[in-house]
């Protein structure tokens, strides 16, 4: 007999919340520029559905080079500025939103307490290298087993990531997200870390070349022009798909642009052992 699917169910409060969903993005350059700017977009359409829709705040403490106009969402005129407040600033214009900038790096030093302590339903994260996804995921952790009813409780992790011309994207929960009965799928309420599901993957991954470019030329070089636009866009697709459809069948995908291929990662049931307790799935 086959098994049934494996699916995840959104977690309720993404659904039905009293208050916007709080999103934090850590990084604003090349796919993180491009992330707003969806997040923007998803804001608007939650609200014409009668949802009270997100509230963003953006973590970086880079600033705006010539190199990054183009291939980046900045204008000339921008150069100097920091990224973060550079993209809010248009944004809030544009939409009429309140969204906020945080030019600092996102690390340990923004949980430190008070109202802006860096928590929020959905952390977004769109940087250059394994070491800083792994950073992230320490943070992370001290949240998995939390258990309040805040409005900015921690849910998900969506950690969007590129080379020159591919990319992936991976949805995880942060700790278990309570899943509803169901006789015609499988519902699983862990979805793994990128970092422990591709942990092998990043600790071997060749260091990332973060010397700055001084053209966009050069930087076309390191990433093609579109591959972080494709990746945050698709990236939005499975956020909404979270929102709009309250379930999903695939938690990410890898992406080549230059064959043009992508593929779904599909959400995996846990293997369950003789004594009928859940194991990790292999690597």
């Amino acid at each position: 007999m086959k098994n049934p699917t494996a699916v995840h169910f959104t977690d309720s409060y993404l659904i039905n919340p009293t208050n916007p969903i709080t999103v934090t993005l850590i990084g604003a350059g090349g796919t993180g520029s491009q992330m707003l700017t969806c997040l923007a977009r998803m804001n608007q359409a939650m609200l014409a559905l009668n949802h009270p829709g997100i509230v963003v705040t953006v973590y970086d403490d880079d600033t705006v080079s010539p190199a990054n106009l183009g291939r980046q969402l900045f204008a000339e005129a921008e150069v100097g500025l920091y990224k973060a407040s550079a993209l809010i600033n248009r944004i809030n214009r544009f939409f009429g939103t309140n969204w906020k900038a945080v030019t600092k790096r996102f690390d340990s030093k923004v949980f430190s307490g008070g109202i802006n302590d860096g928590n929020a339903n959905i952390f977004i994260s769109c940087v250059d290298t394994a070491a800083s996804r792994f950073a992230i995921a320490d943070l992370l952790k001290q949240f998995k087993d939390l258990q309040n009813y805040l409005r900015n409780k921690p849910l998900y992790w969506l950690d969007l990531g590129n080379s020159k011309d591919t990319g992936q994207v991976l949805l995880s929960t942060i700790g278990k997200r309570k899943q509803p009965k169901s006789t015609k799928f499988t519902p699983v309420e862990d979805l793994p870390f990128v970092t422990d599901k591709f942990k092998g993957l990043l600790e071997n991954a060749d260091s990332t070349d973060d010397t700055p470019s001084c053209s966009l030329a050069e930087a076309l070089t390191k990433q093609d022009l579109f591959i972080n636009s494709t990746l945050a866009n698709m990236g939005s697709s499975l956020l909404w798909q979270l929102f709009r459809e309250g379930m999903i069948f695939n938690n990410g995908f890898f992406l080549n642009l230059k064959e043009f291929r992508t593929q779904p990662i599909k959400i995996e049931a846990p293997v369950v052992n003789m004594y009928n307790e859940p194991e990790k799935q292999a690597a």
